[in-house]
């Protein structure tokens, strides 16, 4: 089973020759989606050889240009070359206003429906669910409305026993489907089987959630528990701390406190100030509180 992430953009508000606006790739077991989709971000899906037309689903963060302003590119880009399936964006409400306008004014008919999905309010919201992940919206403490991810491994079937099937080898196709979705058997004698001794205990799910941009905040605690890789923005080293707080962003040692808070078990820095030529100052303070982090660049593929 794949499950990975993919840096596109690793750069704060500006870009630099080495780390462009925010982006990544989520791969779960074949199914891609991109996480935000600043300037470059289709410039950077050539080269590192993604397929431009495999992405059906893109999530937003918030509406801050560093976050967005690829996304008319990509859009362009893959009507251009003649994509015709849906494309569903998920993103804090406005993000449909602008883009319609923007396709107006530049007179642009994209030729495959745009599905949006505009997020409002501070419940957290189930965004997507299929057959490979579970996808849900949070609340950061930003700007402006801004929202995190958590993706999750989904598998809404179980895996039949091979000894079920050599126990009761006149199971019809509808009662291994039934098995399959959870439910107990009756035999031919009438006994009723418990599903737990007819198939495999469903793996283990793998997470991942995104928190970028945010002040550092525990509220968001409940939706980032556990995460197999937590992403958390760390546009500042300590030394900034004050112009973090005003300008609603964390720091490194912040980020790197939530991780150790939500018992994560690695943790991925990101969105650094154009400021640092070097990062490796932000890097020592993270790990400092939290020793199992990492630090993101463009074109830097996690396993999870």
């Amino acid at each position: 089973m794949d499950f990975s992430v993919l840096v596109l953009g690793s750069g704060a508000a500006t870009p630099k020759k080495d780390r462009h606006c925010a982006s990544q790739v989520v791969n779960i077991n074949g199914l891609r989606m991109l996480m935000d989709c600043g300037e470059a971000t289709q410039h950077m899906i050539r080269a590192t050889h993604q397929k431009m037309q495999s992405f059906g689903n893109i999530f937003i963060s918030h509406l801050h240009g560093d976050h967005i302003f690829g996304l008319p590119g990509l859009l362009s880009s893959m009507h251009l070359c003649g994509r015709t399936e849906v494309v569903r964006i998920v993103s804090p409400k406005g993000l449909k206003e602008a883009m319609d306008a923007l396709f107006r004014v530049s007179d642009t008919q994209p030729l495959f429906p745009i599905e949006y999905v505009e997020l409002e309010g501070d419940a957290p919201v189930e965004v997507l669910r299929n057959n490979k992940c579970v996808v849900t919206a949070f609340p950061l403490h930003h700007s402006v409305p801004c929202y995190g991810y958590r993706f999750e491994e989904n598998f809404p079937l179980l895996n039949i026993r091979r000894t079920t099937i050599d126990r009761y080898p006149s199971l019809t196709p509808g009662e291994i489907a039934s098995i399959k979705q959870g439910n107990d058997y009756v035999d031919s004698d009438g006994n009723l089987v418990p599903n737990a001794e007819l198939t495999h205990p469903r793996p283990i799910p793998k997470r991942y959630a995104y928190c970028c941009d945010t002040v550092y905040s525990e509220s968001i605690l409940p939706f980032i528990q556990d995460v197999d890789l937590l992403c958390v923005e760390s546009t500042f080293a300590d030394e900034f701390a004050s112009v973090a707080a005003e300008k609603l962003h964390c720091t490194a040692s912040q980020a790197a406190l939530l991780a150790k808070k939500a018992n994560a078990k690695k943790l991925l820095l990101t969105h650094f100030s154009a400021r640092y030529k070097d990062i490796t100052p932000l890097i020592e303070e993270s790990t400092a509180v939290f020793p199992n982090t990492i630090a993101a660049e463009d074109g830097l593929r996690i396993e999870i």
